[in-house]
């Protein structure tokens, strides 16, 4: 076989092999893996203020949209667009729910009796034990299902996150009696200036005084 001959065969045998191989490393790789619990607790603990709008789903099918307001911990505000006659707030510890509509005192209820304490305490441990019932990956995005290990009567969130970075995209709530609300985060804007009288229940309270 002439030296050429034989020189363009291994070129070609080369090329061959090696140019998948270089298709193969330059696709590119997802960012997305599974986060760690401890991950996923430092960008909670790291969320001092946020706002942004959201979109519910209730049990019944029914859908309402609104704007929400977290100042950790312990407080959190929903406002609902029209014509949803609902105003949803923590703050003292306290949950409330005011009919907009009405000056009535409103219903209210300790937070730790949700399982949205879980992510508003000051100092959120997701590896804590008995905690977490659920760590699951879908190849898009992180879940867990967490409860309060005390009080697991008390129902569960189901937190879903995507990322790196992390970012909190959703949480199912399933309440104690099994009805599951279904909270969908839009683009969210950290560090947001936040009043306090947004998240005090007797200001709101006085506010509807009339």
């Amino acid at each position: 076989m002439a030296p050429r001959t034989h020189y363009m065969e291994v070129m070609n045998l080369t090329r061959r092999i090696l140019l998948p191989m270089l298709l193969v490393a330059a696709l590119p790789v997802s960012a997305a893996e599974k986060l760690s619990l401890n991950a996923l607790s430092r960008y909670l603990n790291d969320m001092t203020t946020a706002k942004g709008a959201f979109t519910q789903i209730n049990d019944d099918g029914t859908i309402a949209t609104g704007t929400i307001f977290i100042k950790r911990p312990g407080r959190i505000r929903f406002e609902y667009d029209p014509p949803e006659p609902v105003l949803v707030m923590a703050g003292g510890g306290q949950v409330a729910i005011f009919d907009t509509k009405s000056n009535q005192p409103p219903e209210q209820y300790p937070l730790k009796r949700t399982p949205l304490n879980l992510i508003l305490q000051r100092n959120v441990n997701l590896a804590t034990a008995d905690m977490v019932v659920g760590h699951r990956f879908d190849g898009t995005a992180t879940s867990v299902i967490a409860q309060d290990p005390e009080h697991p009567d008390y129902g569960t969130i189901s937190l879903v996150f995507s990322g790196p970075p992390v970012e909190l995209r959703q949480w199912v709530i399933t309440g104690a009696d099994g009805t599951k609300t279904t909270v969908i985060l839009g683009d969210m804007q950290p560090n947001a200036q936040l009043a306090a009288s947004l998240f005090s229940i007797p200001t709101e309270v006085q506010k509807r005084v009339r």
